[in-house]
């Protein structure tokens, strides 16, 4: 009898398996990619516009909308319950004002290198110049102010939404609601802090919290799952809106930025990580998950749920410093977008209208985008990023009109190269306070950036428990870091 019982076992496994690469994460998405960009060329190519899309890209824009709707509904309750919970794993450390001022300290020191890489490429490759396009283009959209930074740290409600109306010519009326990732930020440590301040009876109110987080991690992780499907729908309505053909017109513009964020993604951020006695094929290893939902999803919120997993569970960063530090870097840290981007497009507007800059405009530009990112983490998008920088220089905002029909192809790789930063500015300063897992750094990648828990656990990097909490190691990891 024991035999036979061990018969379908035995037969189960003599059977067709895929290969191991073939069920890996990136793999999916990769194959995800393909199939995306056929369908879109063939809705494209069968009559689907932006303005009136066929049944199959109408089918692609449903689809890649609704992933990212999923994705950003997950990153309110888990900004705050992930920054509240890092805040009480701090409580008994005595260096977290050192690793909260070195987090910022990095952010601008990355930023000034990507900007001034992207004043180098727009100095040497001068993409406005000839550009054989129209300059009557212009621009009537909202433009960067340097106060929405102040403005928006401060919360008009407690879950830091906002509301905006719209007529159309019909005369209906539509109303968007969005949210204010910057003041749920505020918010949720306005909360955490104070929970900290009331100390024994915010006990049951930080258990509750533990176990929310635990449950709005283990939703992320069903929504990651079909991240390939969402893949096709944003790659597919990408293609089938805009199309490639749209780059011709601006290609010398399109070939420097494309440029600037392959030299800072590949160059900068490779030397930046080898300099601190880490492995470079670790970190894209472990970082590229993230960075590949980051070029189809075009969001660093959208992204940041797993943009936080990675940088815990693959670059081994403590929950209790990722927590902070990544949401924050999502609304504030932006090589791409805040650095890169504005630093060649201001150059690009300069040079089409004809306008010569000196040596202290360049230097505006760089301060401008190191400061800006923050400035601009409350009104969202590269565009507004770059119209701060037109104000502040002076130049004219039309120019801003000429470079929007190709923002969609821009955004995908501005985006990646935001996420790949905002993973390695954690990761950096882990590893100079002495806090960093490089035992988990250097594990073998499964494919995955999720393993899937146990019944009843409820934590990540060696925080699980059978009873419902959260065990307490991260602070003895940061207990560890030098004072």
């Amino acid at each position: 009898m024991s035999t036979q019982t061990s018969t379908p076992s035995s037969a189960g496994k003599t059977g067709f398996q895929l290969p191991k690469w073939a069920g890996s994460f990136g793999f999916q998405i990769i194959a995800a990619l393909i199939v995306g960009l056929g369908l879109g060329l063939l809705a494209k190519y069968t009559g689907s516009t932006k303005a009136s899309p066929n049944a199959l890209g109408a089918t692609l824009q449903t689809i890649g909308s609704s992933y990212v709707s999923l994705l950003q509904t997950a990153v309110v309750p888990l900004i705050f319950t992930a920054v509240v919970s890092s805040i009480s794993n701090l409580r008994q450390v005595s260096n977290a004002a050192r690793l909260a001022w070195n987090t910022l300290l990095w952010f601008a020191i990355t930023s000034l290198i990507a900007v001034l890489i992207g004043i180098g490429l727009g100095v040497l490759l001068q993409p406005g110049a000839n550009t054989g396009i129209s300059g009557d283009a212009k621009y009537t959209g909202k433009s960067g102010d340097w106060w929405a930074f102040l403005v928006g740290l401060f919360p008009k409600n407690f879950l830091g939404l906002g509301a905006s109306s719209t007529v159309a010519e019909s005369g209906a009326v539509t109303t968007s609601i969005s949210f204010n990732v910057l003041q749920i930020l505020v918010i949720a440590i306005a909360v955490g802090v104070a929970a900290l301040k009331v100390g024994k009876a915010a006990e049951p109110f930080l258990n509750l919290n533990a176990s929310a987080l635990a449950v709005i991690q283990k939703v992320l992780w069903w929504i990651i799952r079909i991240a390939p499907l969402g893949t096709v729908g944003l790659i597919g309505n990408a293609v089938a809106v805009y199309g490639w053909d749209t780059i011709g017109s601006l290609g010398k513009f399109t070939v420097a930025i494309y440029a600037g964020l392959v030299l800072v993604l590949f160059v900068v951020y490779p030397i930046l990580v080898r300099s601190h006695g880490l492995s470079i094929k670790q970190y894209f290893s472990g970082v590229w998950p993230a960075v590949q939902l980051a070029f189809v999803s075009r969001s660093s919120v959208g992204t940041l749920p797993l943009t936080q997993r990675v940088t815990e569970r693959s670059l081994g960063v403590p929950r209790a410093y990722a927590s902070f530090a990544v949401p924050l870097g999502a609304t504030t840290k932006m090589d791409g977008c805040a650095a890169i981007y504005p630093a060649i497009s201001a150059i690009f507007v300069a040079q089409f209208f004809g306008i010569q800059l000196d040596f202290s405009q360049y230097l505006l530009i760089a301060l401008v985008s190191v400061l800006g990112s923050a400035a601009t983490a409350g009104t969202t998008g590269a565009v507004v990023m770059l119209t701060l920088t037109l104000s502040t220089l002076g130049l004219p905002l039309a120019g801003v009109g000429l470079l929007l029909a190709i923002d969609p192809i821009l955004d995908m790789g501005r985006t990646a190269v935001n996420v790949a930063g905002q993973a390695l500015v954690p990761t950096i300063v882990a590893k100079r306070q002495g806090i960093l897992d490089e035992t988990l750094y250097n594990a073998p990648r499964n494919g995955t950036p999720f393993v899937e828990e146990e019944s009843g656990s409820v934590a990540d990097n060696g925080e699980s428990a059978t009873d419902g909490t959260t065990a307490d190691t991260a602070p003895r990891e940061l207990q560890d870091a030098k004072a």
